[in-house]
């Protein structure tokens, strides 16, 4: 039976920094409170002109990812692109990096699972490749949240915490048992999606409605959060699919040598680190400098982990999101 590995990493994010600072002049908020409640010093924004978009920028960290690989952009035979922000309302993100890197007609799989999308785009990654259907998968996580934020003291709740960036691993076909993806588990409950959405513009709120029926105070095509129930059941499903992949494995929480947790807010990787008792060598955070890039936020944080040279051959890496929709998942790797 086949397994998968990952066979190259890479990332970007846009130049443009804007740190907290730069919000309170937008917005009634300032550093101590942005950072009190997740962590967050600074993030990316895209800034008009310099060439970024979701399409664009998950460009640049597939093609990191595919030098670093050793493979080439016709060794590749599925793109997976897993975003909440597209460039546009379609066609989706995936087509778009087969066009951009004038790849072969290969098929372009868009993922919708917003802050869990990595780990879902990776499980279907892993199952292609099992299968024994594809040897080489790009995977994506992109995200243009800036273009779409509240950036005022009504949006504050949301748009302090969102950043842009992207990210891309390689998943590569592998016959070594007991290495690369060992088991990925994923999960959903629609009962609470409304509590972490945006409503339109959609099909069921098209922009004449929303226009003509919504009040200034009330619009539903910025995102909307409801942080402290979406904190709650976030720490709950942390743990519960982390501890899904050990016991699926037969490990235990000793076993792991590096958790990747989705960047969501800052108390919650240090909530999850806690249950765990994992110590600060063994949990990497970035969402100091990023912010929360969604889809984007496990593969950026990934690779720089692996960059830095916290992750080694043979170590127990564990990736864990949770969010919109609400989806969680965890993969749990053997480097």
């Amino acid at each position: 039976m086949y397994t998968s590995k990952i066979s190259g990493l890479g990332y970007y994010v846009p130049e443009n920094i804007v740190t907290n600072d730069d919000l309170s002049k937008l917005m009634d908020t300032n550093d101590e409170w942005i950072q009190e409640r997740t962590g967050i010093k600074e993030r990316r924004h895209i800034k008009k002109g310099d060439g970024n978009s979701t399409s664009t920028m998950g460009v640049k960290a597939a093609k990191i990812a595919l030098e670093r690989s050793k493979l080439t952009k016709d060794d590749i035979e599925l793109i997976i692109f897993a975003t909440l922000s597209p460039d546009m309302y379609f066609p989706g993100g995936g087509v778009r990096v087969q066009e951009m890197m004038d790849m072969k007609t290969v098929p372009a799989l868009d993922v919708r699972n917003q802050c869990s999308g990595f780990v879902y785009a990776i499980s279907v990654a892993d199952q292609f490749i099992k299968t024994g259907m594809y040897k080489n998968v790009l995977v994506i996580g992109s995200e243009n949240h800036s273009g779409g934020l509240d950036m005022t003291t009504r949006g504050r709740g949301v748009s302090v915490i969102f950043g842009d960036g992207a990210g891309a691993a390689i998943l590569t076909r592998s016959e070594e048992k007991g290495r690369g993806v060992l088991s990925t588990h994923l999960h959903s409950e629609g009962a609470h999606a409304k509590e972490l959405s945006l409503e339109g513009p959609s099909t069921e709120h098209w922009v004449p409605e929303i226009i003509s029926e919504n009040p200034q105070e009330n619009i539903p095509y910025y995102p909307y959060m409801n942080g402290q129930f979406v904190f709650k059941n976030a720490v709950v499903r942390f743990s519960e699919v982390i501890n899904e992949g050990l016991q699926a494995n037969n490990l235990s929480a000793a076993d792991i040598d590096m958790l990747i947790p989705h960047q969501a807010n800052l108390r919650i990787s240090q909530f999850v680190q806690r249950q765990f008792k994992l110590s600060d060598d063994q949990v990497y955070n970035n969402i100091q400098k990023y912010g929360n890039t969604t889809a984007a936020s496990i593969p950026i944080a990934l690779t720089e982990a692996w960059e830095q040279g916290k992750i080694k051959e043979g170590d127990l890496v564990v990736l864990a999101a949770f969010g919109s929709g609400f989806t969680w998942g965890s993969a749990i790797i053997k480097w």
